[in-house]
């Protein structure tokens, strides 16, 4: 994206957006590439050292198929048709896909909210990596990322595993508008004592 090699790494998390699916393009990174990118994106909070999340790299004949299994067990499972086509659609749009799978331990004193706060930070992670390098990128979970049937089906899951997002990259096909954000002054206190 523009002058992010000029951009300080305060600036660039100032001015972070994901990419949505539908502006993302190829060329997506190639294999070296993704390599860098999953690297820094497993460089996160892990508490006792569990990696509780692992990488699916999905290339395109892949994501079609997510696609697919989507509008089937969605439409078998008497989901919303409307929503169903979008969510199908946000694959079909994409020309790569990260699958960030969770995949706490129980048998650890780790709490599971942590071990799948750091798969969380892992899909964080690769979007601003992507970024970074020069591509797009943008994290999406829906009903698919902990259904037993589509994980199953799509990604071979049994449980405790489920999908912490659903990371599309590519190159974006032009700038994201901006979005509102938060207002700093209603979500933060300041606290002396």
């Amino acid at each position: 994206m523009s002058g992010m090699n000029t951009r300080t790494p305060l600036e660039f998390l100032l001015s972070r957006r994901s990419v949505p699916v539908r502006m993302l393009a190829t060329p997506t990174p190639d294999d070296a590439t993704l390599t860098r990118l999953l690297t820094a994106a497993a460089r996160v909070p892990d508490h006792g050292k569990l990696v509780p999340f692992r990488f699916a790299v999905l290339r395109k004949p892949a994501v079609d198929r997510l696609a697919r299994i989507t509008q089937d067990i969605g439409t078998a499972q008497g989901r919303d048709p409307e929503k169903l086509v979008k969510q199908a659609q946000a694959f079909l749009d994409a020309p790569m896909t990260v699958a960030v799978i969770s995949t706490p331990r129980p048998d650890t004193p780790i709490p599971l909210v942590e071990q799948e706060q750091t798969a969380g930070l892992a899909c964080l992670s690769l979007v601003n990596a992507a970024e970074a390098a020069g591509f797009g990128g943008h994290w999406l979970t829906g009903w698919m990322a902990r259904d037993r049937d589509f994980l199953r089906a799509g990604l071979g899951l049994e449980p405790p595993a489920t999908v912490a997002g659903f990371v599309h990259l590519g190159t974006p096909k032009g700038e994201p508008m901006e979005r509102p954000r938060p207002d700093l002054d209603a979500i933060t206190d300041w606290i002396d004592t």
